[in-house]
């Protein structure tokens, strides 16, 4: 029964850990799942972004993003883009929590 228990609680703290909005920054545009321009404004952006310290605070699809040290731990690699034009997605870094979230709703399934 123990072993059991166990196992139900590691799997849904794998699912839980699954779900994070880990990225990971690559050096190629032809290795990104999603091409990212930073914007100054929010007001132009699709994505406000908060960079999460821990992968613990990142969550799903929500704008609160983990950055890992490795390609494995992502669940999307992106690649910042210097044209607007070349973009996937549109996002604004904030240092404030809760402004994260999307803006344009239509581009959500880029980082699902």
């Amino acid at each position: 029964m123990k072993k059991i228990l166990l196992v139900l609680i590691l799997a849904v703290i794998g699912t839980i850990a699954a779900k994070a909005q880990t990225v990971y920054s690559v050096n190629y545009k032809s290795d990104a799942d999603v091409k990212v321009y930073v914007t100054n404004t929010k007001s132009d952006a699709d994505l406000v972004v908060y960079k999460c310290s821990t992968k613990s605070d990142a969550s799903d699809n929500k704008g609160l993003w983990y950055f890992t040290n490795y390609k494995s731990d992502a669940k999307k690699k992106i690649y910042f883009v210097d044209w607007k034009s070349d973009a996937d997605i549109v996002v604004y870094f904030t240092t404030t929590k809760s402004d994260a979230g999307w803006r344009n709703r239509s581009k959500m399934h880029k980082m699902l």
